[in-house]
């Protein structure tokens, strides 16, 4: 038996190999996907930092470039930008990005179950970043990565391995089934407020609030201080000067346009944002239930199409929006803030178990 007591193993009878000694590389290609029925093609993108569940995939008409193949069981490796930490096991076969290296366990020595968990722990990915190469999109070889030392367990040992790390698997997809419900149900809270609460009157967005531009601040300019910076896509650091007192709310204007970010401190907005102001009139409302009118109302609708996408602050004004009555707000905030804590709580809970599980794959491999 393995005898695992606060995270230690005793491996001193385990044999030490490299990693191609018990895994390989198929480089398998698929000539005409749509003759051979391909369904799934498989980029980057789809692959999600530190999961190592292959979820997602795009149809055969929407990519017809890549010829790489994977079966279901092979693990697939984001060779490019190795630092992201995307390694997933493949659940259906289909066709891969050549950013991606396909790893298929030999499984007379290694379970091919096991092998996602001995992908996705810190030591491999140290290494496989040590070994890339490259200016802005370092890559890693297979032959660089098959050089990886680590000590084999036995086959039965291997099982019992494997029995310990589903059984953080099985909590962990409890942890992602129930954000996703949590997902689901804001998403549905924020489209009953745009589609009118109780006692909602349509107004533009102009009467209740003006835009103002935020203002440059490089991150060579910056001095770490106690307020954050926001810009397009959120909090991006902090400054020792604030240019709007908090709490606040910020719009994205270029880049992640018509995101919402509401911050409680003070702060300072770069010049890829708009922060907002409310007009007298509604002052009594509070400021978090903007953010969520302006998150329901989809301002990425009116992104101009250009090399970079803008958000016309003119467009934004003008869009209509449901202003529902005082104690309609106050039940809303409640409802949603609700949610938001459960939802604070699951990452907490998945963070915890992730890193509980790295700690056990860390002394394992």
């Amino acid at each position: 038996m393995i005898d695992i007591k606060d995270f230690s193993i005793d491996k001193s009878d385990w044999e030490k190999v490299k990693f191609g000694d018990v895994v390989f590389e198929p480089k398998e290609s698929v000539k005409d996907p749509v003759a051979e029925g391909v369904s799934h093609v498989v980029g980057l993108e789809h692959i999600d930092s530190e999961d190592i569940r292959l979820r997602r995939s795009a149809s055969i008409e929407k990519i017809t470039t890549f010829s790489k193949k994977f079966s279901k069981g092979d693990v697939l490796f984001g060779r490019r930008r190795a630092y992201l930490k995307k390694a997933a096991q493949a659940t259906f076969e289909g066709i891969c990005s050549g950013d991606i290296t396909v790893m298929r366990a030999k499984a007379d020595l290694f379970l091919p179950e096991l092998l996602p968990f001995l992908v996705n722990n810190d030591k491999f990915f140290d290494y496989a970043i040590t070994h890339s190469a490259g200016g802005l999109s370092p890559r890693v070889k297979f032959k660089d990565l098959a050089t990886f030392e680590f000590c084999l367990p036995s086959l039965e040992q291997q099982r019992e391995l494997l029995s310990i790390f589903k059984n953080f698997e099985v909590y962990s997809e409890s942890i992602v089934n129930q954000k996703l419900k949590l997902d689901i149900l804001r998403k549905s809270l924020l489209q009953s407020l745009n589609n009118g609460l109780p006692g909602s009157q349509k107004v533009k967005i102009r009467d209740l609030m003006k835009f103002h531009y935020g203002s440059g601040l490089t991150e060579k300019d910056r001095i770490d201080g106690l307020y954050p910076v926001v810009s397009s896509a959120g909090v991006q650091g902090t400054h020792n000067e604030f240019l709007t007192e908090g709490p606040g709310v910020v719009v994205g204007r270029k880049g992640n346009v018509g995101q919402v970010t509401y911050i409680e401190d003070s702060f300072w907005t770069i010049d890829t944002a708009y922060y907002i102001e409310i007009k007298d009139k509604y002052k009594n409302l509070p400021l978090k239930f903007f953010s969520y009118l302006l998150e329901s109302a989809n301002l990425r609708k009116y992104s101009i199409a250009t090399a970079v996408p803008g958000l016309n602050r003119d467009d934004a004004l003008l869009t209509n929006v449901s202003l529902p009555g005082e104690d309609s707000v106050k039940d809303f905030i409640l409802e949603i803030e609700n949610v938001e804590s459960c939802l604070i709580q699951i990452e907490v809970q998945k963070k915890n178990t992730q890193s509980l599980k790295n700690n056990i794959a860390n002394k394992v491999f």
